[in-house]
C-alpha cells in the first residue's frame, strides 16, 4: 500500500465538499504536503521555504490581496487555498478567518505544531470555520507492518516504515530527532538551554509509558519540577508526546492513580531519542508492545471520529489494567500481554475492573496470538492485528 493514500484523506475530502475549510495536524514528515500536493490546490504555500515564509511575515495582508485576485480568476467556485506549516507564519491565521467570512475561498491549513498558533496574541483558531483533523503515523488499518518486532523498533513514520533497509531506516531516525531539536524546538525558540532539552528528550522517551513524575526528572537534570512539566507541554504541542490521563473515579478505591501517562507518537522516533540501539531485549520489547498497543487505540479513536476516549486505570496497591477505551455509556478493558498464549490468572485485574465498573461489559488481552479465544465469560484474547476492530466495537 502507498503512503500517498491515507484514512483521513476521505474525512477532508469529504469536509471540502460541505464547502468547509480544513485544519490539518500532524507530525513533521506523516505525509501532510504529500496529502496537500494531492488535493490540487489552486494556491500552495510551503512556510518551510525561507522565501515564501518572510514574504508573508513582512506582509501578512498580501494573502488576502492574492486570493481576492484568484477568487476571480476562478468564477462561480471558491478557489482552494492550502498553507503548509501555517503554524510558521502564525499572524495569516486572522487574514483566513477574513477570508473564510466573506466566502472568497476554503483553505486547508496544516501544522505541525499547536504552540504558536495557540499562544499567539496574532493567532486564533477560526473557532466554528476550520474542521479539525489528526494525520499520525501508519495506523494498523492503513498498513500491517512486516512484524510486530519491525513495528516495536522501528516505529511506523511512513518514510521510514517504507525505507529500503534497516540501515536506511536507522539514519533517518536518527536524522528525525536531530531535525526537531534543531528545527521545532529551536527554531521556534521554545527553550533557552537546547542541551538541557536534549537531555530531557531523552529521559523522557526512556520514560514513555510509565507514570509520569515530573519531580524524578527534574532532580535528574537538576531543573525545578515545573520547568520539566513545561517541557512535556512542548512535546504535547509539538505533537511527539500522547497525553493519556487516569481513570480515576471509583467507588470502593481511593488510592487511584491520578498522574497521566505521555506515549511518544512514533516508537521509532523513542528508540531514537533514547539513544537505544534496534537489538532491543524481550523485556524491553513487551514494555513497548504496552506503548504500541495504546498508540494504535489512540490512532483508531480519531479516525472513527467519535467521542470515545483512551484511559488507564491503576491502583497503586493492587489491580491496574493497561488501557480502557471509554464511550458514553459502554467501556471495553484492554490488557496487554507479549505471550502467544496468556493463561486465564493473567486476566485477573480485567474480571477486577469489570466486577467494578458496570459500564465495563467486556474485556480483551491483546497479545502475539494468532487467533482469538476464550479466557472467561467476558474476557478474550485477541490478536494484536485486531486492535482497530476494537475501537469499531464502541464507535
Amino acid at each position: 500500500m502507498s503512503f500517498l493514500a491515507r484514512r483521513v484523506e476521505g474525512r477532508l475530502r469529504q469536509a471540502l465538499t460541505r464547502r468547509k475549510s480544513v485544519l490539518l495536524l500532524g507530525p513533521r514528515q506523516t505525509g501532510k504536503t504529500t496529502l496537500l500536493q494531492q488535493l490540487r490546490p489552486d494556491e500552495l504555500l510551503n512556510f518551510l521555504r525561507p522565501e515564501v515564509r518572510q514574504r508573508y511575515e513582512r506582509s501578512p495582508q498580501l494573502l488576502g490581496a492574492e486570493v481576492e485576485a484568484l477568487a476571480e480568476k476562478t468564477p462561480g467556485r471558491r478557489p482552494l487555498v492550502a498553507l503548509d506549516e501555517v503554524q510558521r507564519v502564525p499572524a495569516l491565521v486572522d487574514n483566513v478567518q477574513d477570508l473564510v467570512d466573506r466566502k472568497l475561498a476554503q483553505f486547508v491549513l496544516t501544522g505541525s505544531s499547536a504552540r504558536k498558533l495557540r499562544r499567539s496574541r496574532d493567532a486564533n483558531w477560526l473557532p466554528g470555520r476550520l474542521v479539525p483533523l489528526r494525520l499520525d503515523p501508519f495506523s494498523l488499518a492503513e498498513r500491517v507492518p512486516p512484524s510486530l518486532e519491525h513495528a516495536l523498533v522501528f516505529g511506523s513514520l511512513p518514510g521510514i516504515a517504507l525505507a529500503a533497509d534497516d540501515a536506511a531506516r536507522e539514519e533517518d531516525l536518527q536524522a528525525y530527532t536531530t531535525l526537531y531539536l534543531e528545527e521545532e524546538v529551536r527554531a521556534e525558540a521554545l527553550v533557552r538551554n537546547l542541551g538541557t532539552f536534549s537531555r530531557f528528550l531523552q529521559l523522557a522517551a526512556l520514560e514513555a509509558g510509565n507514570i509520569s513524575h515530573f519531580r524524578g526528572i527534574a532532580q535528574e537534570l537538576g531543573l525545578p519540577h515545573t520547568t520539566v512539566a513545561g517541557y512535556y507541554e512542548i512535546l504535547e504541542d509539538c505533537l511527539i508526546a500522547e497525553r493519556v490521563e487516569a481513570l480515576s473515579e471509583s467507588r470502593t478505591r481511593k488510592k487511584l492513580t491520578k498522574s497521566p501517562r505521555y506515549l511518544f507518537f512514533d516508537l521509532g522516533v523513542r528508540r531514537a531519542a533514547a539513544e537505544e540501539g534496534p537489538r532491543l531485549p524481550v523485556r524491553v520489547l513487551g514494555a513497548l508492545f504496552e506503548q504500541f498497543v495504546g498508540l494504535e487505540l489512540l490512532r483508531a479513536v480519531r479516525q472513527a471520529a467519535t467521542t470515545l476516549h483512551l484511559r488507564f486505570w491503576r491502583d497503586p496497591d493492587g489491580p491496574e489494567v493497561d488501557w480502557v477505551l471509554i464511550s458514553e455509556d459502554r467501556w471495553l478493558a484492554v490488557e496487554v500481554k507479549w505471550s502467544e498464549a496468556p493463561a486465564a490468572r493473567e486476566a485477573r485485574h480485567l474480571e477486577t475492573f469489570l466486577s467494578e465498573y458496570s459500564q465495563a461489559r467486556e474485556a480483551v488481552v491483546v497479545c502475539r496470538t494468532p487467533k482469538p479465544f476464550k479466557l472467561g465469560a467476558k474476557v478474550t484474547a485477541v490478536p494484536w492485528q485486531e486492535i482497530p476492530a476494537l475501537v469499531e466495537r464502541l464507535a
